[in-house]
């Protein structure tokens, strides 16, 4: 992180880092303070004597570890791109034909295969005010506390909003590009007449839906079969080269722990090298291996055929999310994270206040980005319940 002093003062973290938002609580206690730090606020240890200081290293130390998770999660998900409207070719193939002795073969094009995505965009901001007696007198880490809950916010903000392009992508959006020109921002393939481009021998309509129902009160091994089914069918293979994440609440991660091919279901869950201590079968034996306890930052509690499961109550109970990566901030994630052309707009900023003496006096925190789903079948999305349609969460609705 880099702070300069001159006129063009800013923080610029990686695209990687990422954030208050309502729904997702900053610290308890903390998120409903605003106003200026003044210099009554100055303390240097609690009534029960501890020193602030270290209290504040503390605090540091836990906000940069509550963050990384989510860093990775979104990492894994999402593509850095700095267009409005960009045209993004899918999984296709392409086919040899006979040669003419006079004629010239046939180019290769995606065709139909390539899609021009929208990309939505807002300024997002946030102060941290103090007055400059206030700077005369506090030390550097009651100041950096103040920062460490902007960063906070900012990474739970860009978390949200991606969840939010994944979870609620069941009816696509609107962007306004310079005032004059309406583009779509689409979710995954959500029945919105779109065709999804032929992939070997299958073929698909314009009702194709990666937004889906169980059938059921309580998740099956079925439904992740089919989860699975509905994003390789599209070429999203691990031949092709890609990882399957399974993002899963703590209470569909205790469903999965019980599937075994004994009790019907397509594939034994294995739980991951270094989980919980079990008592198998003597007459089990296992073929293969154990998936190792992380994948790219991520603890990874097991495996369930194809999939890595990821469990983690950033995620709703009730909903199910398979992905396709092809590793940190590939090209073909299933998220478009969009950020301004100019690249001394990108990054979270901090712009100073009007005193040049006291540049933060009225600075404040400022982020500009948007999103939009990049690779519209490598992931698909599904709501536990016996019936009706597809509902996003609350937590992640628009």
């Amino acid at each position: 992180m880099t702070l300069n002093t001159n006129d063009s003062t800013k923080i610029i973290l990686p695209l990687a880092v990422l954030g208050p938002i309502k729904g997702l609580p900053l610290l308890s206690g903390l998120e409903t303070h605003g106003g200026y730090n003044s210099a009554a606020d100055l303390v240097t240890e609690t009534v029960d004597g501890f020193d602030l200081n270290d209290l504040w290293k503390d605090f540091a130390a836990s906000v940069a570890m509550a963050n990384e998770g989510r860093t990775k999660i979104i990492q894994l998900l999402t593509f850095p791109v700095t267009k409005n409207i960009e045209r993004v070719a899918q999984v296709s193939s392409a086919r040899f034909e006979v040669a003419s002795e006079y004629g010239e073969p046939r180019g290769i094009r995606p065709g139909t295969s390539a899609f021009n995505l929208g990309y939505d965009f807002e300024w997002y901001d946030l102060a941290a005010r103090y007055t400059w007696k206030f700077l005369a007198e506090a030390p550097a880490s009651q100041v950096e506390a103040n920062n460490q809950m902007a960063l906070e916010a900012d990474n739970a903000l860009i978390f949200e909003k991606v969840m939010q392009a994944l979870y609620a992508g069941n009816t696509n959006r609107e962007a306004d590009i310079n005032g004059i020109q309406d583009v779509p921002v689409y979710g995954l393939y959500n029945n919105d007449g779109t065709v999804p481009p032929k992939h070997k021998n299958t073929t698909f309509d314009g009702t194709h839906n990666h937004y889906m129902v169980s059938g059921g009160t309580t998740l099956v091994s079925a439904d992740l079969d089919d989860l699975f089914q509905n994003i390789a069918e599209h070429g999203y293979t691990l031949k092709a080269g890609y990882k399957h994440l399974l993002f899963v609440n703590t209470a569909e991660s205790k469903e999965i722990r019980k599937f075994k091919i004994d009790n019907g279901d397509t594939y034994d869950f294995i739980p991951a090298r270094g989980d919980y201590t079990q008592l198998l079968p003597v007459d089990q034996t296992l073929v293969g291996s154990q998936p190792a306890p992380t994948y790219q930052g991520l603890d990874v509690t097991g495996s369930y055929g194809p999939w890595l499961v990821i469990e983690d109550d950033l995620f709703p109970a009730k909903y199910v999310v398979g992905s396709a990566t092809g590793g940190p901030e590939n090209l073909n994630n299933v998220v478009g994270l969009r950020e301004h052309a100019n690249t001394s707009l990108r990054g979270l900023r901090l712009v100073k206040g009007a005193n040049p003496d006291y540049p933060l006096i009225d600075s404040f925190y400022q982020r500009g980005f948007g999103t939009g789903i990049r690779q519209r079948g490598a992931a698909a999305v599904m709501q536990i319940k016996a019936s009706g349609s597809y509902a996003p969460p609350a937590s992640y609705g628009y």
